[in-house]
């Protein structure tokens, strides 16, 4: 086992410069930061599965759906639609991605869930159809 943690070792330090300068970016201005007047909460690293994401985004939505309109926020992945695609009766995993069905399953009539691939812009198309949404999980 100590042998693949030196091995990884320099793999480690060029993700931490790597992340540094992105950093940078951001803090200098040069990477653009996107802002909404509501509550927004992004769960778990984005690029790798199987880390509890979904469990997470279960647990937020029973702890606030009494208080605040939610919605959920996905990329809908292995969906065979595009764009921007807010949940309704006619969807199914082809459409919507599995993750989302299963939360538009067992919350639909709760919650708001959308799919797109740019997040960003599912926010404010979101918000055209439901106004009153008020914290967005991602």
């Amino acid at each position: 086992m100590k042998i693949i943690r030196y091995l990884l070792f320099p793999f480690s330090w060029l993700y931490a410069s790597a992340m540094s300068i992105r950093n940078r970016q951001y803090q200098r201005g040069s990477r653009p930061i996107s802002a909404f007047d509501r509550m927004v909460i992004s769960v778990g690293n984005l690029s790798t599965g199987g880390t509890g994401k979904s469990p997470m985004i279960e647990y937020l939505i029973r702890l606030l759906k009494d208080r605040y309109a939610l919605a959920t926020i996905s990329r809908g992945y292995g969906r065979k639609t595009r764009g921007t695609r807010i949940a309704s009766k006619a969807d199914d995993s082809r459409s919507l991605g599995d993750e989302p069905f299963q939360f538009y399953r067992k919350f639909g009539n709760e919650i708001s869930v959308v799919v797109g691939e740019e997040r960003i812009l599912a926010i404010p198309e979101l918000l055209m159809e439901k106004p009153d949404t008020q914290v967005f999980l991602l």
